[in-house]
């Protein structure tokens, strides 16, 4: 196993052995107050951290080609789950994301995001210069994208079509595709989703909320103004762990999408820089593993996957401090919940196996020297 495979092992750990703790200590009273048991959520939680770390050590040891192979399959399964959640999928807040299977609460969107890029990956590896081409290359990627995005929007859920849209098209600008075709795309499906937005109750007042908090100078939201409390109150050391004075029921569900404030809260200004950086060396860990991959197909995946864990943890933080409208980004490997972590975990077990293929191709090939 080489450094870069181990640094990016070491990163995702102590995330996730952060998560705990903060999960720990921001649950606490809520999980008191309404199951009568301090930890109910922790140890929720705490299950669904050992079902993430076996997928990720399961996803490390397959071959990266089988989901070159199986992709589109992939593929067809997920879009058939987006489409099972309209029928059987619970209403909450006015968003139907998610299907109940009892255990687990499965959210079929954050699959669709490593299962696109993989498709993705492998058409652009399939098609080679055609992609500089619009009607033999690249309207190809478009179909998937737009019919993954369009199922995941009416949901609604926004914030994740827009990061599957973006994810996707810088696979495509990386890869190799005309500028002029991408912006010719990106104008007219801005539009739309803009449209979209305005036309669906549950994004169109938090879009109208935002803009007058700009407008007004008011709240976007009690989350966003209590979020913004418990920042400040930490001031740059924190007040500690377990000290949390906003998770005791005056920042709802402070244990999930914002949980960031809760970290700030204890562990100060220099808690959220250091979580943040962490973030970054983890990216960039992700794109000299892409940058050493054998083919096209695993330098691909490696840089979709590490767009997408990045760009959440940035849009959480900028949703926690009021930057951007709210939305119901986790933040990877540390907030509260099923499908995310267990789904962050398997790309980061992917990007593992990414790493070790290629260590052990440039050993073969020395070998044979």
């Amino acid at each position: 196993m080489n450094t870069l495979v181990k640094i990016l092992i070491t990163l995702v750990v102590a995330m996730i052995a952060l998560g705990a703790i903060m999960v720990l200590t921001a649950s606490g009273t809520y999980s008191m107050s309404k199951f009568n048991n301090l930890y109910f959520l922790f140890k929720s939680h705490l299950w669904k951290v050992v079902a993430a770390l076996i997928m990720m050590i399961i996803c490390s040891y397959i071959p990266y080609d089988k989901y070159r192979t199986h992709s589109k399959k992939l593929l067809y399964i997920i879009i058939g789950f987006l489409i099972l959640t309209f029928i059987l999928g619970a209403k909450v807040k006015g968003a139907q994301r998610w299907i109940d299977f009892g255990f687990i609460q499965f959210q079929p969107s954050e699959a669709a995001k490593i299962i696109l890029i993989m498709h993705i990956a492998m058409m652009i590896e399939r098609m080679g210069d055609d992609l500089k081409k619009f009607k033999e290359g690249f309207i190809f990627p478009l179909i998937w994208i737009g019919i993954v995005s369009g199922l995941v929007i009416i949901q609604p859920n926004v914030s994740t079509s827009i990061i599957i849209a973006t994810t996707s098209f810088a696979l495509l600008f990386v890869a190799g595709a005309k500028m002029k075709h991408i912006a010719a795309i990106i104008v007219p499906a801005g539009a739309a989703i803009g449209l979209v937005m305005m036309l669906l109750r549950h994004s169109r007042e938090r879009v109208l909320t935002f803009a007058n908090s700009l407008i007004t100078g008011s709240d976007i939201n009690i989350q966003v103004k209590q979020a913004k409390i418990a920042l400040g109150s930490g001031g740059v050391f924190g007040i500690g762990l377990g000290h949390s004075r906003q998770s005791d029921l005056f920042l709802p569900e402070s244990y999930g999408d914002f949980i960031f404030s809760i970290l700030g809260e204890e562990l100060g200004f220099l808690g959220t820089v250091l979580v943040l950086f962490l973030f970054l060396v983890l990216f960039a860990t992700c794109l000299v593993i892409a940058k050493k991959a054998q083919d096209k197909f695993g330098q691909l995946l490696v840089l979709g996957l590490g767009l997408n864990i990045i760009t959440s943890a940035f849009i959480n933080a900028c949703v926690v401090t009021g930057l951007i409208p709210t939305t119901g980004i986790t933040l990877p490997f540390i907030s509260f919940g099923g499908t995310s972590i267990i789904i962050f975990a398997v790309s980061i077990g992917i990007i593992v196996n990414v790493g070790r293929q290629t260590v052990k191709t440039s050993e073969l090939k020395i070998a044979q020297v």
